[in-house]
């Protein structure tokens, strides 16, 4: 039988596409990949693909050389995690002060990682976590 190798992408919805994309270039330091009015796609560690979509302008189908991509649509705050090492939390800790970003809670895992939650502009909840969160991570 087949079996899921990985999340490749992961997407966030929001209101305003400028203010997000420029937070997360900004402040978590990802790279922009792709960039247009409707979306714009990070590059995470070149493992993943972080999308953030302007919210409606994902509603409509949109047709590619190689076919076409079907709606899909988000509402309200959601929450997304990234992962960091353990020896850089201090860091992100630091940096995120820096920006005037308030951790909003910060949880020590039994398997010995830790989470640290915050919020971007349009209010999702982030999560930067080191190893030892997941039996997997």
């Amino acid at each position: 039988m087949p079996k899921i190798q990985k999340v490749i992408e992961t997407a966030l919805y929001c209101d305003n596409l400028e203010l997000m994309s420029s937070f997360y270039k900004e402040v978590l330091q990802l790279e922009i990949m792709v960039k247009d009015e409707r979306l714009c796609a990070f590059n995470v560690n070149g493992q993943s693909v972080f999308l953030l979509f302007q919210r409606e302008e994902s509603r409509t189908p949109v047709s590619t050389a190689g076919g076409v991509i079907p709606p899909h649509h988000g509402l309200g705050p959601t929450h997304m995690a990234f992962a960091i090492e353990k020896n850089e939390l201090s860091e992100w800790e630091i940096r995120l002060l820096q920006y005037n970003i308030k951790i909003v809670s910060q949880v020590q895992w039994p398997l010995g990682g830790t989470s640290i939650y915050f919020h971007d502009p349009e209010n999702h909840l982030i999560e930067l976590l080191t190893p030892g969160v997941w039996k997997i991570y």
